[in-house]
């Protein structure tokens, strides 16, 4: 399916599949517009995917919530585990990830209705024009068990983060994707077997090069 196409499901509320590349990661993500991360679809990606679930938001967004990449903290703290620091990846990224949230109105925060509540309300801050930094640190909490992650730009960085962001910005929404790994026996499920989920539900498959060398 093409680029467009996958802009007109996630619009209308559907699934994607995006795989980045056999020169990254080679992985497929499962992949929504994060105002449709009702408690069914969340356990969808946590039934079907079974990787991570995590909240993408751009980096404009984050900017304005002041968020950190978790690496900074680890690089600024002086525990004597910052030595942990991962600056890359072994294909050569810096991580993306931020720091874990959970909404305060949530029970323990893991459950798909709990998840569900945290992942909108972070989709409606990402949308509205106000203080959203005041409204963030007034409604959620950290550590919690929906991983934030900043994009950095596809013209910076052709990861899941990025990818599914960009998709995001050419849909014509706001920058806060729903991504999760899709995982097979052992290790990550293979590009074929994603693209044969992907046409069995009738969701678009993309791979990172359709993205970012438009």
């Amino acid at each position: 399916m093409s680029v467009e196409t996958a802009q007109e499901q996630l619009k209308n509320g559907g699934m994607v599949v995006i795989y980045d590349g056999d020169e990254r990661e080679g992985e497929a993500d499962l992949c929504m517009h994060a105002k449709n991360a009702k408690p069914e679809t969340i356990r969808t990606l946590r039934k079907d995917a079974g990787g991570l679930i995590c909240l993408a938001l751009s980096s404009e967004i984050a900017k304005r919530l002041e968020l950190p990449f978790y690496t900074d903290i680890l690089a600024a703290s002086k525990h004597p585990l910052a030595g942990m620091e991962c600056k890359k990846a072994a294909y050569g990224d810096k991580p993306a990830f931020s720091i874990p949230v959970n909404h305060k109105k949530v029970y323990t925060g893991i459950t798909d209705i709990d998840r569900s509540r945290t992942i909108t309300r972070m989709s409606e801050l990402a949308e509205d024009k106000g203080d959203i930094r005041s409204m963030f640190m007034e409604e959620f909490y950290s550590p919690g068990h929906v991983f934030l992650l900043i994009g950095r730009g596809i013209e910076n960085r052709h990861g899941h983060t990025e990818l599914t962001l960009e998709l995001a910005r050419r849909a014509g929404l706001s920058g806060a994707m729903v991504l999760c790994e899709m995982l097979g026996p052992g290790k990550a499920l293979s590009k074929q077997e994603a693209r044969k989920y992907a046409e069995k539900n009738k969701f678009a498959f993309l791979e990172g090069k359709d993205l970012w060398q438009k």
